[in-house]
């Protein structure tokens, strides 16, 4: 039964190191220090039996709220041990949904990060009549205790905690159809749902991730070692590390800092690194930039034209050009710490440009993969050697089954010699529905069938491409179908432009968009045209903003892009879209409700020049 595998691990491999951080002592960062499996399964059972003794009783639920670090899976684990229902909290999704959760899933205790710990205190008025117990992941002050009390909430430090438990504790028995885990996914719109999943779709989707690595590479071994640092209050993470506590592999945690990302993986030397398509493209980006002011642009250049026409040609990514590898290559594979095998990018389409390169340079296997909170993780998954699924999200997995549904008033037909339709998917690894949520359950549960709300589109060679969302499609005026994130991942193939929010709805007959600019590319063209103003002022520069959407319809037109898929007026931002405006998601997806609030102004006045323009 899934959710103690941290238990049979432990007997398996007792001294293995399993969960490592860096010491950081007076901003001096030190190496990697271990704890073992046994000395973090003592901790969680020690846990798990102080959390019962505070009245939480199997099938109660507790919150954890924090960055990944080895607290947040012993608090994880000593939620399984004692078949409690452990709820992720994020404040990604803002302060007001740490509350929501709390409230709606009725958590009892919350695991706080130190610094997080204002933030919950924050909440407690209103969610002091279930929240009964805070434990810090180090230390809590003694007025953080006072404020809490005064509410009738009880706080801990971590040490204090673990005091109330031992190890000798009775453990109830554990069932697949228990409720593991709620996972509250923040979604674009409306409030955060919580996902209820089992330790049978955990263990089940566990299983899923061994027996495709057995089948396309090798699976994971104790020698392996994993880099963490995707929220693990999200699905890919946390099932990821659940594998490899299952198969005694060692999990490595990050500092918390995207600037020293790059120098954690280089201490860890991980062979196995999970990524989204936002954290491949800044390595990409900086990889590509070091190659191009350096004097071996043109080796370079011939090396990787070279090994990609031999994996065109169907070889597998170790026989494809090995002297080239240790010639050139290797220090791609050095920058990731020199030992990765497997590469994996899920969460959102990875930029076709930048999945090629990884293949090419990273003397590993990449996988992109597909699948959703509801699908408990990856569900589809494309195969690291076998080319042609290049930008595809591949095949099914094991323990899950697919098929897509036409959608007629969208041109989406199933039985059509290319299958396009919403995905839906049936099988032992989905979710048991939202929680407190029939409506929305029986809404997206049809026949057992869970309806994604992605479209997908059947490849000849059978693996799946996801085309779209079903909520963002919309009519022109002139009575076309717009599929807008096909669109603008087509768009985004533009080397000057980081970002791109496709606009236009039923009233209008053409599109506009708000698109962030390349900062370099941009300043590299005013330099060319003798301009001497700085970042801000060019995105407002008339010249500027023709040039980019000039750029970009010559894409569009070399993407096949239909007359009314291309652009007719852009403007140019220069911040990046951020969580802090509410304009993203935690997984970077474009909140577009949220962003036509903020560029409402904005795009009123592109469609008013546009149609200036035409007159």
């Amino acid at each position: 039964n899934s959710a103690f595998t941290g238990s049979d691990s432990a007997k398996k491999y007792p001294n293995n190191p399993m969960l490592g951080r860096r010491q950081v002592k007076d901003t001096k960062v030190g190496p990697y220090v271990w704890l073992t499996y046994q000395e973090v399964h003592d901790a969680a059972l020690r846990m798990g039996s102080a959390i019962r003794s505070r009245g939480v009783n199997p099938g109660d639920r507790c919150g954890i709220f924090g960055s990944n670090c080895p607290q947040w899976l012993t608090a994880m684990e000593a939620c399984n041990s004692h078949a409690i229902t452990y709820v992720p909290l994020y404040d990604t999704l803002g302060a007001n949904a740490v509350e929501f959760i709390i409230n709606h899933a009725e958590v009892s205790i919350a695991f706080v990060q130190e610094n997080k710990i204002p933030a919950i205190l924050s909440c407690l008025p209103n969610c002091s009549t279930h929240l009964k117990t805070i434990v810090s992941f180090a230390n809590i002050s003694s007025t953080q205790k006072e404020e809490a009390e005064g509410l009738g909430v009880s706080c801990f430090s971590w040490e204090e905690f673990s005091q109330l438990g031992n190890l000798d504790c009775e453990l109830p028995p554990k069932q697949r159809t228990d409720i593991c885990t709620i996972m509250y996914t923040s979604g674009t719109t409306g409030e955060p749902k919580g996902v209820i999943i089992t330790n049978g779709a955990i263990m089940a989707e566990v299983l899923s991730v061994e027996q495709i690595l057995f089948l396309t590479d090798k699976v994971c071994t104790e020698e392996d070692s994993y880099f963490s640092f995707l929220p693990l209050a999200h699905i890919y993470d946390q099932i990821m590390e659940s594998y490899c506590i299952y198969k005694g592999s060692s999990i490595g945690f990050w500092r918390g800092d995207i600037r020293f990302l790059m120098e954690d993986l280089q201490e860890l030397r991980p062979t196995m690194f999970c990524g989204v398509p936002r954290v491949y493209d800044r390595i990409y980006t900086g990889i590509a930039n070091k190659v191009s002011s350096s004097g071996v642009k043109m080796l370079f250049q011939y090396a990787y034209n070279y090994k990609l026409a031999n994996l065109e040609k169907g070889l597998p990514q170790e026989n494809a050009a090995p002297p080239l590898d240790k010639l050139v290559f290797d220090k791609i594979k050095q920058a990731l710490g020199g030992r990765v095998r497997i590469l994996l990018s899920g969460a959102a389409p990875l930029p076709r440009h930048v999945e090629e390169f990884f293949r090419v340079t990273a003397c590993s296997t990449l996988s992109q993969g597909y699948g959703l909170t509801e699908s408990c993780g990856g569900c589809l998954t494309s195969i690291g050697n076998v080319f042609p699924m290049m930008g595809t999200v591949g095949v099914l997995m094991t323990t899950i089954e697919t098929r897509l549904e036409s959608l007629p008033e969208m041109g989406y037909d199933a039985l059509s010699s290319m299958p396009r339709g919403e995905i839906c998917l049936r099988g032992k690894s989905l979710f048991s529905g939202y929680h407190k949520r029939q409506d929305l359950t029986e809404e997206v549960l049809i026949d057992r069938w869970f309806h994604t709300g992605d479209i997908g589109e059947l490849q000849p060679n059978g693996a799946m491409k996801i085309i779209d969302r079903k909520k963002n499609i919309f009519k022109l005026s002139q009575g076309e179908y717009v599929a807008v994130e096909n669109i603008e991942s087509k768009y985004l193939q533009c080397p000057l432009i980081t970002s791109i929010w496709v606009y236009g709805n039923s009233f209008e007959s053409f599109l506009v968009a708000v698109v962030v600019p390349d900062r370099k590319a941009l300043e590299d063209w005013a330099a060319e045209h003798h301009l001497t103003d700085d970042f801000k002022s060019l995105c407002q520069n008339l010249k500027a903003r023709k040039y980019i959407l000039d750029e970009l319809n010559s894409v569009g037109q070399k993407q096949q892009l239909r007359g009314f898929e291309l652009l007719k007026a852009v403007h140019l931002e220069p911040n990046p879209f951020d969580m802090e405006r509410d304009l993203i998601t935690p997984t970077f997806k474009l909140k577009r409700p949220h962003l036509l609030k903020y560029y409402k102004d904005r795009i009123d006045k592109l469609y008013s020049e546009a149609k200036e323009a035409r007159v």
